[in-house]
């Protein structure tokens, strides 16, 4: 989305960075700057990353600033050294500010994971684009502010896509998959006939049966605000979650348990351990044949990537006492296994 020049000036950013002095806009004053509000568990955000890097790295000799913005959705991405091990994995080297109590995510009136925004050499706002999509369309954005400073300047064509579905229109034929499911009783629901025992430990009991995309728990479980955690210390009494879905991608986002290192998820799909053609990127195999979650670690789970759209029941069983489960996400159209 163009933003005609002069009508609209960036606000001004925090003072929390990880891997930079503190920063300002009006210090980038006669530079490009490209925000990018993002989190680290946020799918979405993930998705778009290869982009942002590059155009870091392509546009950085021109005068480009690539500045990140990260807004937490949970309380362990709050955490420095929980967010500085994200930047690590995820190879990013650009300033990223933390913006823990979302001050400037409420400046710039932000509503989404991810926006962008770029910001030309006076300080104003001139385009935004909100979630996935429009990279073409983004990278062109930022030449066109480089050609408004210098005319003649010679750039590289545009970056090749990616992946096939960042296409303009690639989506539009792919199924509409669940909605993402928050697992915390302040904004997520339950099949369980009760619904949730607010901030308590509580036994579920099975009953209501599948119902597409709304969790059925039994077992022991506490429920918190923004997760589920593990009430289960006994392997042959398991807390349990079923979840009748439909997508291509199911992701998790999970938390270790605050008194252990890691945690164990058994995980089965139609009553049966996940086959190999389907299993996410962070799916296990035991000696025994089971497929597992090992969470050792805050951040999102890839648990189902398979190449067709289906729908189908999804099992989680695990004995990990105070283990946290936050959210899924879920994907429409793969190409094939990543």
């Amino acid at each position: 989305m163009r933003i005609d020049p002069q009508s609209v000036h960036a606000p001004e950013i925090g003072p929390v960075w990880l891997n930079s002095p503190p920063l300002t806009l009006r210090q980038f004053r006669g530079s490009i700057v490209l925000l990018d509000f993002w989190d680290f568990t946020c799918v979405n955000c993930l998705r778009t990353l290869p982009y942002i890097t590059a155009w870091h790295r392509r546009y950085r000799p021109y005068g480009v600033h690539v500045l990140g913005i990260h807004a937490p959705e949970f309380y362990f991405s709050r955490a420095p050294e929980v967010v500085e091990r994200a930047l690590s994995e995820l190879g990013i080297d650009y300033p990223v500010m933390l913006d823990n109590d979302y001050a400037v995510w409420k400046q710039f009136a932000n509503r989404y994971w991810p926006t962008k925004y770029l910001i030309d050499g006076e300080g104003y706002m001139r385009y935004a684009h909100f979630g996935e999509g429009a990279y073409t369309e983004t990278e062109e954005a930022i030449q066109e502010l480089l050609h408004e400073q210098d005319p003649q300047l010679a750039l590289p064509p545009t970056l090749p896509l990616v992946r096939a579905l960042d296409e303009p229109g690639a989506l539009a034929f792919c199924p509409q998959p669940s909605p993402e499911i928050y697992l915390g009783h302040r904004r997520g629901r339950l099949a369980n006939a009760d619904g949730f025992k607010e901030d308590d430990l509580h036994r579920y009991d099975l009953g209501a049966g599948p119902q597409a995309d709304t969790p059925e728990l039994s077992g022991l479980w506490n429920s918190l605000p923004d997760c589920l955690t593990v009430g289960s210390r006994d392997k042959s009494d398991p807390s349990r979650l079923c979840l009748l879905y439909s997508a291509a991608e199911v992701n998790l986002v999970l938390c270790p348990s605050l008194s252990l290192p890691q945690g164990r998820i058994d995980v089965t799909e139609n009553g049966a351990p996940l086959r190999d053609e389907v299993r996410g990127a962070d799916i296990h195999l035991d000696a025994n044949g089971q497929t597992f979650l090992l969470v050792d670690r805050p951040r999102m789970y890839r648990v189902v990537n398979r190449s067709m759209f289906e729908t189908a029941l999804l099992e989680l069983r695990s004995y990990t006492t105070g283990l946290q489960l936050f959210a899924f996400t879920f994907g429409s159209c793969l190409e094939g296994r990543g």
